[in-house]
């Protein structure tokens, strides 16, 4: 069924749930699997570090690098095999065009729970993948969520 599955990971609980759900279906399925992390430039830290340059982009971008590290380890541990990525810039954007680079079948998810005001002054990244993503978008959501 899918035969190549990118998992967009960033080491939140919503993230690792993703991992986790995306893992069992690549095992499944027999799957590859492609775990991306993506560091998201944000308007103001671009300004800030314009008039007062700072190492915090290189140690955000360190700390993302750590993070898709421990979950390709996860992964591996799980008998998968893993290829990893670190994307930089607009997180819809960038798991859409890695999704169409690697042949995705799938895409895995996290869900983060956002008030109004979020969705509007950040929008939805997993509304703007919707626009971007050549393939079938699993979002996972934690079991432990309320009944609705």
């Amino acid at each position: 069924m899918y035969r190549t599955i990118l998992l967009a990971y960033d080491g939140s609980q919503q993230g690792r749930e993703a991992l986790d759900q995306g893992a069992k279906l690549a095992s499944l399925c027999k799957a590859r699997v492609h775990l991306l992390a993506v560091v998201a430039h944000e308007l103001g830290v671009a300004l800030a570090e314009a008039a007062a340059p700072s190492d915090l982009p290189e140690r955000e971008y360190q700390e993302v690098r750590r993070v898709l590290a421990a979950g390709a380890e996860e992964l591996r541990r799980a008998g998968l095999s893993v290829e990893t990525r670190l994307g930089r810039g607009n997180p819809a954007e960038e798991v859409g065009r890695v999704a169409h680079e690697v042949g995705a079948d799938l895409i895995v998810v996290g869900h983060r729970e956002q008030s109004a005001l979020a969705r509007w002054w950040r929008g939805s990244v997993g509304a703007s993948l919707l626009a971007h993503a050549p393939c079938s978008l699993l979002v996972a959501v934690s079991g432990t969520a309320p009944a609705r």
